[in-house]
């Protein structure tokens, strides 16, 4: 009988399940998008309720596609959007407010709070994590202090936090799993990373109380298992990972020294550093990469927040391509961007530079200009961007990186691939199969029930799609890459100006 593991992979603008074989092969998938709210500027919301009415429709789909009885499924892993802030009612299940999403820049005065008081070196030193907007703990501040009787209702016991994998394993195992894993733990700035625990002092520094927080268990293990109504079997419910660590592993980047960048809404490195804690001053983050029998393996990350983004703005926001799949012609029909450069800080800007009062700007321009220029320029940036990152890693990791494995939706852009091979002056590798998220998901949700022993059982399963080699000298790389950092500094906080 054959053995299938069904991951769920809850990104920032849809939900998707996948059904795996024990090959490592993906058998069907389904998604489902679901609305972004934006209430403010610099806000960025979802309704949980539709993220869980998406997630549950794509797993009923799935399922359905793959021809097999719900029966055959060994093992559920849920891989998930990091740092997105879910506050609910414990006995209901009704979210207090809406998820607040790890894009969402509201908590920046709360930030600015942190670094004021003095506080910014001891969450580094705890957490691993700067201070920012961008991890969970702001957030649960905000809520809990600017909605009604959440405060009261939390201290009272009445509530649960959890990032998206914890709310939605309570919503599958119908209120009895109140549950994380180490990474997804790691990203919200409340979690000691050498102790592995909430840490009692950043919580008091936050006015967060303990009793709102899950229990944090292995990326791969057995939590419990599914409500029979929800899904029709019980299924073992076996990983929860955060989608960067998940691709991590879905890269079979389970040796120290492996190196992976996703390109999705936004542009994740990491770099697995085993055992070891390297700590980094240079604006890289310290996290967990998984954790599995007890053993905690770590990675330092560099989060560029905006790529896949971009190119999806020249479709929505300037109108000048149809779909992303066409920025790719637009960009080869010149030979260059001629001194045309965008950086993309819609958001601010993360690794290494960690400003959240940057802004987005073209610089260059000139009366030649086109459309092309401009295509060409945004997807340049995306390259530019993990160089930022890759240069920080090399110097705080002590070693060259030789080759970068890549994947996420951008991934399939040869134009990006190339120029981000020539950047770097290093190779760059695409695997066959590009949803390495929902891979490692399955990996590491299959390894706790013994679908697999262990990795080295399924290191057959990664296979290489392309290489791209560097075609430019060191010359002109250098002079490209300068002029992208001094377009960076023009962008520093413009926000600060208002």
């Amino acid at each position: 009988m054959s053995s299938y593991i069904l991951s769920l992979d809850e990104g920032t603008t849809s939900a998707r399940s996948f059904i795996w074989n024990e090959k490592g092969e993906p058998v069907s998938w389904a998604q489902y998008e679901f609305p972004q709210h934006y209430p403010k500027p610099g806000w960025v919301e979802h309704d949980p309720n539709e993220i869980w009415e998406a997630q549950l429709k794509s797993i009923k789909v799935a399922v359905s596609r793959a021809k097999i009885n719900i029966k055959d499924i060994r093992a559920l892993g849920v891989t998930n959007q990091r740092e997105t802030t879910i506050l609910w009612d414990k006995h209901t299940g009704k979210p207090v407010y809406n998820a607040i999403v790890w894009q969402c820049r509201r908590t920046a005065d709360i930030v600015d709070w942190l670094k004021k008081e003095g506080y910014a070196e001891e969450i580094a030193k705890r957490t691993g994590l700067v201070p920012d907007s961008y991890f969970s703990g702001p957030k649960i501040k905000w809520i809990l202090d600017n909605v009604p009787s959440v405060r009261e209702r939390a201290e009272k016991g009445e509530i649960l936090f959890g990032t998206v994998d914890t709310y939605l394993i309570w919503r599958l195992s119908g209120g009895k799993l109140h549950v994380t894993d180490h990474t997804n733990a790691s990203r919200t700035m409340i979690f000691n990373i050498k102790k592995l625990d909430w840490d009692p002092e950043l919580l008091e520094i936050l006015n967060i109380p303990e009793e709102i927080l899950p229990e944090v268990k292995n990326s791969s293990e057995v939590y419990g298992y599914t409500d029979k109504e929800i899904l029709g079997e019980e299924i073992p419910i076996s990983s929860a990972v955060g989608d960067q660590q998940a691709a991590l592993v879905g890269q079979l980047g389970v040796k120290e020294g492996v190196v992976k960048a996703t390109y999705g809404t936004g542009t994740f490195i990491l770099v697995n550093t085993g055992s070891n804690i390297v700590s980094d001053s240079n604006g890289l983050l310290t996290t967990i990469a998984y954790s599995r029998r007890g053993n905690i393996t770590y990675a330092l990350e560099g989060s560029v927040f905006v790529s896949g983004a971009a190119i999806q703005w020249l479709v929505e926001g300037l109108g000048i391509i149809n779909s992303p799949t066409e920025a790719e012609e637009l960009a080869n029909r010149v030979e260059s961007s001629e001194g045309v450069y965008v950086v993309p800080a819609f958001t601010g800007l993360g690794a290494p530079y960690w400003d959240q009062y940057a802004r987005g700007l073209i610089i260059g321009i000139t009366r030649r200009t086109r459309k092309e220029h401009i295509v060409r320029a945004v997807l340049e940036a995306i390259a530019y961007q993990t160089r930022d990152v890759v240069d920080i890693m090399q110097r705080s990791f002590g070693r060259k990186i030789e080759e970068l494995r890549v994947d996420g939706g951008v991934a399939k852009n040869n134009f990006v691939l190339q120029f981000q091979a020539d950047i770097l002056g290093s190779r760059v590798i695409r695997p066959k199969i590009l949803e390495t998220t929902s891979l490692g998901a399955a990996f590491l949700a299959g390894l706790a029930v013994d679908v697999w022993k262990d990795f080295r059982e399924i290191e057959s399963v990664w296979s290489i799609d392309k290489i791209f080699e560097p075609k430019i000298d060191d010359e002109l790389r250098d002079s490209l890459y300068y002029k992208w950092k001094e377009a960076v500094k023009r962008s520093l906080m413009w926000a600060k100006l208002d």
